[in-house]
C-alpha cells in the first residue's frame, strides 16, 4: 500500500538545480525544464538535475500534485546537438546518459501524486516522452509533438516505443514512431496522444483549474488509483525498456547516427545507408 499523504514532518525547501526549475504555491509543485535559449533541449546536466528533481518531488511533504512544464516558448526540443554530438563520437557516454534516461522514465512511474503537463511548445523526443510520461495533459494549440529518433538514426528506445502503444495504438505508434513525425497539438488530442489542445492564451487557466480540482479531491483516493493504473504501465516499462535502451545503444555506433549528426551540423538532410544494399560496383 503507498504511503499516505499526510505530511509528517515540515516541508524542505526545494533544491536549486542548474537546467531545472522548482516552484511551491501552496500544495503544487512546478518543475520547469529551463533551458530557454536551447528550447529546453536536453543534455547531460538536465539529465542528472531531472532524476534529482523527481526524487524530491517523491519525498516533498509540501506537496500534493505536481505540474511538469517547460520554460520560453518550446516544452523541450529533445537532445540538445552539442550533446548528440558528443555522443556519437564517444559511445560510452551515451551508455551512461540512456541509464539516466531510465531512472528518469522510473522515477516519473513511480510518483505517486499526481503529474499533469503544462505541454507550452514543442516536445520533442525525450521532450515528448516526459511529457507522455506525465499523467494529464494540456497541450497549446501552437505546439508539436513527436519522437523523431529514426530521424537520427537512433532506436527509439528511451521511452516511446512503450509509451505511444498505451496511448495510441499499436498501428498508430508505429507510424509515427517509424517517420518520426510531429503531430499538432489539436491532431495529438483528436487520437488520445494528450489529452487536451487548449488555445495558447487559455493553457494556464486550465491546467490551473483542473490541479485545483485534484487539490480539492481526495488526496489519497486519487493518488492511490494513479498508483493502481500505473501497475500495468510499469510492467509494460520494465519489459521493454532494457531491450529499448540496448537497441538504442547499438544504432548510436551506427553510421547512419554519424551522418545524421554532421548532416544537422551542416544544414543538410542526411543519406542513411544502413540495412540498405550496397551499389553494384
Amino acid at each position: 500500500m503507498a504511503t499516505p499523504a499526510t505530511p509528517t514532518t515540515p516541508a524542505t525547501a526545494p533544491p536549486r538545480l542548474q537546467t531545472v526549475a522548482l516552484t511551491r504555491a501552496g500544495r503544487l509543485l512546478t518543475i520547469t525544464l529551463s533551458r530557454p535559449d536551447t528550447l529546453n533541449a536536453v543534455n547531460q546536466q538536465m539529465h542528472q538535475d531531472l532524476v534529482e528533481a523527481f526524487s524530491f518531488a517523491a519525498a516533498d511533504t509540501g506537496s500534493d500534485v505536481l505540474v511538469l512544464t517547460g520554460a520560453g516558448r518550446a516544452f523541450s526540443a529533445g537532445g540538445d546537438l552539442a550533446h548528440l554530438a558528443d555522443n556519437a563520437r564517444y559511445p560510452e557516454r551515451f551508455d551512461e546518459d540512456v541509464q539516466r534516461a531510465k531512472r528518469i522514465v522510473f522515477a516519473v512511474l513511480e510518483l505517486e501524486k499526481p503529474l499533469v503537463c503544462r505541454m507550452n511548445g514543442h516536445a520533442v523526443g525525450l521532450g515528448a516522452t516526459l511529457a507522455l510520461l506525465c499523467d494529464v495533459v494540456f497541450a497549446a494549440d501552437g505546439a508539436k509533438i513527436g519522437d523523431p529518433h529514426v530521424a537520427v538514426g537512433l532506436v527509439a528506445g528511451d521511452g516511446g516505443a512503450f509509451l505511444w502503444p498505451q496511448r495510441v495504438g499499436f498501428a498508430r505508434a508505429k507510424e509515427y514512431l517509424m517517420t518520426g513525425d510531429l503531430l499538432p497539438a489539436q491532431t495529438a488530442a483528436e487520437i488520445g496522444l494528450v489529452n487536451h489542445c487548449v488555445p495558447a492564451a487559455e493553457l494556464d487557466r486550465a491546467v490551473d483549474a483542473f490541479c485545483q480540482r485534484l487539490l480539492a479531491g481526495s488526496t489519497n483516493a486519487i493518488r492511490w488509483t494513479k498508483v493502481l493504473v500505473n501497475l500495468e504501465l510499469k510492467r509494460i516499462a520494465h519489459a521493454v525498456m532494457d531491450a529499448g535502451i540496448a537497441y538504442e545503444a547499438v544504432t548510436v555506433r551506427s553510421d547512419d547516427h554519424r551522418e545524421a549528426v554532421e548532416a544537422l551540423q551542416q544544414g543538410r538532410p542526411p543519406v542513411f545507408r544502413d540495412g540498405k544494399p550496397k551499389p553494384a560496383s
